[in-house]
């Protein structure tokens, strides 16, 4: 029985199962937009979640604030567009953190993912924005994509005291150099696994069968087995059985529909994922490096294409909103 359940039988009172996954997992919103009624202790974004808020008539004013406020830059062309979306992704990411009590994970640009010394760039760059506006890097999350490059330059950063967020990960090779680079929070994309193998085996996976609540439980089983330190945050959900299935988590982000529908129900919710059951289960350490890993992520058909799939929207999402921001300017 949980805390929860055992609270609702005692006192009579019911308790929504957002509030208890709240007991045993970090909740945290996955959006660009007002999360304020359901109170996610972290939040983050992604450039597609930035373009799609700027053209909501509650957020556009965001764009116009930037722009008020960078007349005279003195940068011009793509350089100015660059500098206005910077300060954007931070004037969003500002705004959640007035809700959230913790951190907003706030992302590079993808078009970085196999650069290592510009990822490393851009994020001194939000981070000195960041703290423009009076806010300390504890509550800063850098988003990087977990490609070799990636990890490379998040590894880096951690070592300056830069704390990143690996996402557009689908698999355990990739997690565990995560681990190994000492990365603070990773992001499995428990949707995306799940949309490619319905679509591979032309099949619907529920419960625990679900490949993508597979991988998030693998890898949370692998890292409290081992004594890594890096958090797991499950992503990308298509339902709230995936929800369900992974709680216990250290971290999970949601988007407002589905905390929605979490906040609705009042059925019990069981801890799935527990540390104490994972450091006494049968796990095998995977030693990596560079070639080891390549050849284990080429070797992974969905997580290669997964990868390079995220990569491209994430990178035409940014387009869009440089030509939006473009078209601002005149």
């Amino acid at each position: 029985m949980t805390t929860a359940t055992a609270e609702q039988e005692k006192t009579g009172t019911k308790v929504s199962q957002l509030e208890q996954l709240k007991k045993f997992t970090k909740v945290v919103a996955d959006t660009g937009v007002s999360i304020r009624q359901f109170k996610p202790q972290d939040a983050t974004t992604n450039p597609s979640l930035v373009y799609a808020a700027t053209q909501k008539e509650n957020y556009s004013h965001f764009v116009e604030e930037v722009l008020a406020d960078l007349p005279k830059s003195g940068l011009t062309g793509a350089a100015r567009i660059e500098d206005i979306i910077d300060h954007l992704l931070v004037r969003f990411g500002t705004a959640m953190l007035e809700i959230v009590p913790g951190r907003v994970s706030t992302e590079t640009d993808v078009r970085y993912s196999f650069d290592v010394e510009g990822s490393i760039r851009k994020a001194r760059r939000l981070i000195e924005l960041y703290k423009e506006k009076g806010i300390g890097r504890e509550r800063v999350l850098i988003k990087i994509a977990s490609t070799w490059e990636g990890l490379m330059a998040a590894e880096q950063l951690q070592k300056e005291g830069i704390k990143c967020n690996l996402t557009l990960l689908f698999s355990l090779p990739q997690a565990v150099r995560c681990a190994e680079a000492k990365v603070q929070l990773i992001s499995p994309f428990v949707g995306r696994i799940y949309d490619w193998y319905k679509k591979e085996n032309k099949r619907d996976y529920t419960g625990a069968e679900d490949p993508g609540v597979q991988s998030v439980t693998e890898i949370y089983g692998y890292y409290k087995k081992f004594g890594y330190p890096t958090e797991v945050m499950g992503a990308s959900f298509r339902n709230v059985g995936q929800i369900q299935e992974l709680a216990g988590c250290d971290a999970l982000t949601i988007s407002p529909d589905l905390m929605d529908e979490l906040s609705k129900s009042y059925e019990p919710l069981e801890r799935k994922l527990d540390p104490e059951k994972a450091k006494s289960a049968d796990i095998e350490r995977l030693e990596m490096d560079e070639k080891k890993f390549r050849y284990l992520f080429n070797d992974n058909a969905m997580a290669t294409e997964k990868t390079s799939d995220g990569i491209r929207k994430f990178a035409a999402d940014i387009v869009k909103l440089e030509k939006f921001v473009a078209s601002k300017l005149g």
